[in-house]
């Protein structure tokens, strides 16, 4: 099965280039970003903010009753397609 297409640029690459600094955690089969939005963005930037996040497999906005509202994404990591693809406990 072939491999997705990916943006040319990753989610935080280009929220960080849209003045949003983001918080990237690797993880064995995806990336997670998360970053800050503040209040004061802008309608143009927030349509720019939502197209970068619509790239990724997964994205949603949380907000708190302080008005904090952070903005997170999932990019999931090619699997495999040979060798020790179900890791240590499914080896024979």
């Amino acid at each position: 099965m072939p491999e997705p297409a990916r943006p040319s640029k990753t989610p935080w690459e280009i929220s960080s280039s849209l003045g949003l600094p983001a918080r990237v955690e690797e993880h064995d089969r995806y990336t997670s970003v998360e970053a800050a939005v503040p209040e004061s963005l802008s309608s143009d930037l927030w349509r720019d903010v939502l197209e970068v996040a619509a790239e990724a497999d997964r994205f949603g906005l949380l907000t708190t009753s302080m008005n904090d509202r952070t903005l997170w994404a999932v990019v999931h990591k090619a699997v495999p397609t040979t060798g020790d693809v179900g890791g240590p406990s499914h080896q024979r």
